[in-house]
């Protein structure tokens, strides 16, 4: 369908990346336009008061904690890592989400602050995002965790996610859920949406490739750790549900693992939102289809928990 009116006005407001030379621009350039004024952040959503909000460390990895539930009972753990293309991006700046997902799924919500590229290169993110499910596996006791943990993440935290999922697999812990929206599932960038929407949608093809560059460091597109969508073997992976927008780069690698998984016999669901680009979950007040999107991916983790 036709790109969302809404989407056309972010697209208008953000600009047009016609002649733009990331190879050209500095790592400041790139945080600072990619932090959002104020005003545009306060799109990112309400700030839900929620009982139990505090910053923690799990095995060196900077981690916020979200409870809703102000008792002491045992609860479901989601694991959630934040986008920004693994160069940009905080535990601050997605506050809003964990605080959403905590209230909207009952679950202790762990964000975690995993290392940016290029200061840390591939596979430290990677690594981080294993050391933190790790930990909650290995200290239910400090998480007030009952032992059922998924994970979830945006862009590069949907990367993050997928290769946690299959990590924890290959250690034999058990996730209950793997939730990815637009997420990036392979740094080869060879599927069709990656030409289709190159220009003018958002996330452009060259400023992705620019961030991968970043984080891969030089690294093989074919290792799983870096291209989840690559893995050998995908039976036996936690339940999926994958969150694509129609006018993303990203949209067919997301489409495609969720298949893939569903070949291999893992229930898996996508659910592609038409005329929308990438980022817009994470604005629910310049996006109208965020809210209904948050609330399909809120309700689907609340099931599998």
């Amino acid at each position: 369908m036709p790109l969302h009116p809404q989407a056309r006005t972010f697209l208008a407001t953000i600009g047009s990346d016609e002649g733009t030379d990331y190879d050209s621009l500095t790592l400041e350039d790139i945080r600072r336009t990619r932090a959002l004024p104020d005003q545009v952040a306060l799109h990112r959503g309400p700030l839900t008061t929620l009982p139990f909000v505090r910053d923690e460390v799990a095995e060196g990895v900077p981690i916020r904690i979200y409870r809703a539930d102000p008792g002491d009972a045992l609860l479901p753990v989601v694991v959630h890592f934040h986008g920004g293309g693994f160069v940009h991006g905080s535990v601050k700046r997605f506050d809003a989400t964990g605080r959403f997902l905590a209230a909207r799924t009952g679950a202790v919500v762990v964000s975690a602050g995993y290392r940016l590229a290029p200061e840390h290169p591939f596979p430290a993110a990677a690594d981080d995002a294993w050391t933190v499910v790790r930990d909650i596996f290995a200290r239910p006791a400090f998480y007030q965790s009952n032992g059922t943990v998924a994970v979830a993440g945006e862009g590069a935290g949907g990367n993050l996610a997928a290769v946690a999922a299959w990590q924890a697999r290959d250690a034999g812990l058990r996730l209950a859920h793997q939730a990815l929206v637009c997420p990036v599932l392979d740094a080869a960038m060879e599927l069709p949406s990656h030409r289709e929407f190159a220009k003018g949608y958002a996330l452009r093809s060259a400023e992705l490739a620019w961030l991968l560059r970043c984080y891969a460091a030089g690294a093989d597109p074919a290792d799983p750790r870096l291209s989840p969508l690559r893995l050998p073997d995908v039976a036996g992976l936690p339940p999926a549900t994958v969150v694509t927008a129609e006018y993303d780069v990203l949209r067919d690698e997301g489409e495609a693992y969720a298949r893939r998984l569903a070949a291999a016999g893992v229930p898996a669901e996508f659910r592609r939102w038409d005329g929308a680009v990438h980022g817009f979950f994470g604005l629910p007040g310049l996006f109208d289809q965020a809210a209904e999107a948050r609330d399909y991916l809120a309700t689907r983790l609340k099931e599998a928990l």
